[in-house]
């Protein structure tokens, strides 16, 4: 029991608790330097440092959520990984709208950014690195399929269209806000259920790379194999859940302290990072967007790591999982959530998107679902995504 606690809470882990929750309360004691006006020197130590905290407080959320993902196996695993990354999301995104200033666009200013970022960005670098590393590369294109058409109507009613029926700045009424809420939280958790149950299978490795090789065996040896295959499944059947909870409940539940020990200076932290990168970006002239990128880079960096990891090995479905994955839950979570807290707090939650950020995620979706409509992907796809990603982000200092 000693030994398993102590691999559980790491050094790692603690020296990620001592950092979050110390900068915390420093800045408790630091409370009259940071009131405005804040000296630019100060303003910017204190940005780069909250921003630095909560990104290494971010990689430990994740680094849990990811032992749990590999100890509750798919598709639970990704869920509680996928929920993770999205209560980061909201967290800072609350903060910032709930803040001093007028935030009413930032959740979709931090949730486009996101999008591009991921179908951009971080699906093209994979495509790009995989493709170069191992060639063509074959993926669920079921699964993949299940994910871009969610991803297209998630996006469609995010940001498409409140400019059509909702108020004149692009915000969905009272009255329209409530069925999209039901309707988009009902079609995410469908998803998930056919995921997590009879589409389970659609959603695993087609081809792991070195299976070609593996393949030119003789024939003996290919029916010793799958005989010793089918011996070892026999003894080796996977746990149902109930049995993991309970065979590792210890594991889990001091996984999960640790985990919401360690979102909590996240939580804490980011009314201060809110407030002093509206007083930054404001001092720069910077554009009101910057805000949600910088939201969406701390948010999705340490998820970009692991879906490049995933590249680098050949993983190509794992990169769908990961990346489509978290977009799907990504607008299909993040934006109802924030929808609620705009109710409950009486703050108008702009959505509609500008024409040039609208056609460039159109183009990224088309983009992804020809690509990911074949049978194997490649690094030429790759390229194109990258390319799209660099025009949003000279589009958002146009």
């Amino acid at each position: 029991m000693t030994a398993a606690l102590r691999s559980i809470i790491t050094p790692t882990a603690i020296l990620r608790l001592v950092l979050g929750w110390g900068v915390f309360i420093a800045l408790q004691f630091m409370g009259t330097l940071l009131a405005p006006p804040v000296p630019l020197p100060l303003l910017v130590t204190a940005l780069v440092v909250i921003i630095a905290v909560i990104l290494i407080c971010a990689f430990g959320v994740v680094t849990e959520a990811e032992h749990l993902a590999n100890r509750l196996g798919d598709p639970y695993g990704s869920l509680v990984l996928t929920i993770s990354i999205c209560l980061i999301e909201v967290i800072l995104i609350a903060a910032v709208l709930l803040g001093p200033g007028d935030h009413a666009t930032i959740a979709r200013d931090s949730v486009m950014a996101v999008s591009m970022i991921i179908l951009g960005a971080v699906v093209g670098l994979c495509l790009l690195i995989g493709g170069l590393r191992h060639g063509a590369l074959t993926h669920n294109r079921t699964g993949a399929s299940n994910y871009l058409v969610m991803i297209v109507v998630f996006a469609a009613l995010a940001f498409a269209v409140p400019a059509l029926i909702g108020t004149p700045d692009g915000a969905y009424k009272i009255w329209q806000e409530i069925p999209i809420i039901v309707v988009t939280v009902g079609a995410y958790v469908f998803f998930l259920c056919r995921q997590m149950g009879p589409q389970a299978h659609e959603f695993t490795e087609v081809a792991p790379v070195g299976a070609a090789s593996a393949g030119a065996s003789s024939t003996a040896e290919t029916t010793q194999s799958a005989s010793t295959e089918a011996a070892d499944q026999a003894d080796d059947a996977p746990q149902g859940i109930v049995e993991i909870l309970s065979t590792h409940r210890v594991e889990i539940v001091v996984r999960l302290v640790l985990l919401v020990a360690t979102v909590l200076p996240i939580v804490l932290l980011s009314h201060d990072m809110a407030s002093l990168l509206d007083d930054g970006l404001g001092r720069l002239g910077a554009p009101v967007a910057l805000s949600g990128v910088v939201i969406a880079m701390i948010v999705f960096l340490p998820e970009t790591l692991t879906s490049l990891r995933a590249a680098w090995n050949g993983e190509i479905q794992r990169v769908s999982n990961l990346c489509h994955g978290a977009q799907v839950s990504t607008v299909g979570l993040t934006i109802p959530t924030v929808l609620v807290i705009g109710m409950l707090t009486d703050q108008p939650i702009v959505l509609a998107e500008s024409p040039i950020n609208l056609a460039l995620l159109a183009i990224t979706l088309l983009v992804s679902v020809i690509g990911f409509s074949a049978k194997k992907v490649t690094a030429v796809q790759g390229a194109a995504h990258l390319i799209i990603f660099v025009v949003f982000g000279l589009a958002l200092f146009a």
